[in-house]
């Protein structure tokens, strides 16, 4: 769940810090105080679109701070796969911080992508807005929504019409790209044969690439490192009195003459020995590497024309000797494939075939599945309409047939009749915004059960209501919060009521600037802001009254609900 929210220099925002409970958080506010703000900041935050426009213009950057705590053992598993380990007790940070014309994303203080933030976040927090709700218009998620209904038995049945079609697909694109004239087949012969034989001609073998530059590096630089280890192996040896050998040799001896006088000189003699034993070995190495080399020019001109060979296979064919021959054995197969092109042709056709054969029941089923699923989907959003105060809500899922894809040969369109003496109609050609969002609002009541998301926040769910449907509306954001935590924005007193912790959102307008601040109500701060959302600017003891009463039912309601 959201455990707390820090906003700094956003917008209208200097600085919040809020704290949200479990159960059903309400904010409310004037218009204008800011509210959307909190909402932009939290997508930000979430992944969306950052824009340097949000910092406000007397601050450097711009930030905004998300605290979770997780208990759901599977979501933490899932998070687990993004690399993402809570903190103590399951916490997750997720921040995001906006300054000049970068903005950076962090969970638990590591950088993360915008888009990595977005896959995590989409396991913690669900967000509904418009943009959601106008989503519900399109047949794709309108799919997605009676697939997610049908939960693992049809999430089984997809899966293997995904892979079916894989399969499917891939002989379909060998079966169209394969179909060759009796010319054009002798010519790709010819043309492979020719790459085959000029591979298996160089007589690659896996790492002799490696080796080659070595020695070219060695033979390509030769006067250099006879000049510096034969000069290394003078200055090391005995043959002048400069010689680190003459040297170290001449300071053992004056060493040695004294060292039977004192204990420390002793032992400085026999580490100095030490050195000059290792020197002397060092030297017979180097005489023993300088009577070894050998760089004759045909060596080198050997070695250079070879390693131009295999570079000019690696530009062509791989950029190693492991995917030259990777690819040796892929034209060995496709030479095969030609030279028993018609017998080939035959087979893949046949498996082409029973590929399409399989993925026709494959999907044959996940339709008949889906229209049993959609039977009662269709039921349970008739009821949930009715509970939202629609005066009907006949509603149901129209199927039709569509080429084959990974997830089956099926698009839908969801078809509803909400006033009586009305015809079913396609969704969108029947519903105003706010009738969409109580739409998404009854779905959403059916999904609460089973999904594992603990976070979810209502934007503009109260768009174009009032009255009983507000109140209708209100009970479902109660039924939504039982065993979750839910946020809510409204400016309507009949959801704001139904709040277990009230947030007031304010807006405070000195002579340099307007300031957004927000704060838990207390219960009387409550019962105010209640009796300001239903009369307006002037708070009276009607007002009030009618605020606490409003306060009164819905707490009742909720304890009939738990």
């Amino acid at each position: 769940m959201l455990r707390n929210l820090h906003i700094k220099n956003l917008a209208l925002i200097r600085e919040i810090d809020v704290d949200f409970t479990d159960g059903l958080n309400i904010l409310t506010g004037e218009t204008g105080a800011g509210k959307s703000i909190i909402i932009d900041s939290v997508t930000m935050a979430l992944g969306g679109k950052a824009h340097r426009s949000l910092v406000r213009d007397d601050a450097p950057y711009g930030l905004c701070e998300l605290v979770f705590e997780i208990s759901d053992p599977e979501t933490l598993a899932m998070l687990e796969k993004y690399d993402v380990i809570p903190e103590e007790e399951g916490v997750i940070f997720i921040s995001r911080k906006i300054q000049g014309n970068r903005s950076i994303c962090r969970i638990n203080g590591e950088n993360r992508s915008a888009a990595e933030v977005r896959e995590c976040a989409s396991l913690l927090l669900d967000i509904h807005g418009q943009s959601e709700h106008q989503k519900l218009l399109r047949s794709e998620h309108q799919l997605e929504l009676l697939d997610a209904f049908g939960r693992d038995e049809l999430f089984a049945l997809k899966k293997d019409v995904a892979e079916k079609y894989r399969t499917y697909a891939s002989l379909r694109k060998k079966l169209g790209s394969e179909e060759l004239s009796e010319e054009e087949r002798l010519r790709r012969m010819s043309f492979l044969e020719f790459e085959i034989s000029e591979i298996e001609g160089a007589g690659l073998s896996i790492g002799e690439d490696e080796a080659l530059e070595k020695k070219y590096r060695k033979l390509a630089n030769a006067r250099k490192i006879v000049v510096a280890v034969g000069s290394a192996h003078e200055l090391t040896g005995y043959d002048n009195s400069e010689s680190a050998g003459e040297t170290i040799g001449h300071a053992v001896g004056l060493l040695e003459g004294v060292s039977e006088y004192d204990e420390q000189v002793e032992e400085f003699h026999g580490r100095l020995t030490e050195i000059e034993d290792m020197l002397n070995d060092f030297n017979r190495d180097l005489a023993d590497y300088l009577s070894d080399l050998s760089f004759a020019d045909e060596e080198f001109e050997a070695c250079e024309e070879r390693l131009n060979e295999v570079n000019h296979l690696k530009a062509k064919y791989g950029r190693s000797i492991e995917k030259i021959l990777a690819v040796l054995q892929t034209k060995k197969e496709e030479l095969e494939a030609l030279t028993d092109y018609e017998e080939g042709r035959k087979r893949l056709k046949k498996e082409y075939e029973l590929a399409e054969k399989e993925l026709a029941g494959a999907c044959g089923k996940l339709t008949a599945l889906r229209k049993k699923t959609a039977a009662v989907f269709s039921e349970e959003v008739h009821r949930q309409l009715l509970d939202l105060n629609f005066a009907r809500g006949d509603f149901d899922i129209e199927f039709r047939e569509v080429p084959y894809t990974d997830n089956g040969c099926d698009a839908i369109e969801y078809m509803i009749a909400t006033n009586p003496g009305e015809n079913l109609k396609p969704l969108g050609r029947v519903v105003s915004g706010g009738e969409l969002s109580r739409i998404m609002l009854g779905i959403k009541t059916m999904f609460a059960e089973g999904d594992r998301t603990e976070t979810l926040i209502f934007d503009e769910v109260d768009t174009g209501i009032s009255g009983r449907t507000a109140q209708k509306v209100a009970e479902k954001m109660a039924v939504i919060a039982r065993g979750r935590q839910v946020i809510c924005i409204t400016h309507l007193p009949q959801i704001a009521a139904m709040a277990d912790t009230h947030y007031g959102i304010t807006k405070d307008i000195t002579d340099s600037a307007a300031i957004t601040r927000i704060e838990a109500l207390n219960r009387q701060e409550s019962i105010d802001e209640l009796a300001r959302l239903i009369g307006g600017a002037e708070i009276t003891q009607n007002t009030q009254k009618s605020a606490l009463e409003m306060q009164e039912m819905c707490r009742q309601y909720k304890k009939s609900v738990l």
